[in-house]
Parts: C-alpha cells; structure tokens; sequence
C-alpha cells in the first residue's frame, strides 16, 4: 500500500502523463486539420487538373 502512495506523490510522473496528453491532444488537432487541408488539395488539384485539359 505504501508502494501505491508513493506513486501518487511523485510528481515526475504525473508530469510525464500530463505532457502525454498534451500530445496527443495536439496529434489529433493537427490530424483534423491535415484531414480538411488534404480534401480542399485535393479539389484544387483536380480542377486544376481538369482545365489543363
């Protein structure tokens, strides 16, 4: 139980996760925007491809 406690109390840790969920917070931000970037390119490219014609 003592064990348990003190993993509470090590702050490095907790700091450790707070910076992984940062992360991953950002990941997903920029997956969502690279995701909407990546459909407006891709429309652009085909119309572009299409006058080209």
């Amino acid at each position: 139980m003592q064990t348990i406690r003190n993993m509470f109390k090590n702050k490095k840790g907790a700091t450790a996760i707070e910076y992984g969920l940062i992360a991953a917070l950002i990941a997903v931000a920029a997956i969502g925007a690279m995701s909407s970037l990546g459909t407006k390119l891709n429309s652009t490219f085909n119309m572009v491809a299409g006058n080209m014609k």
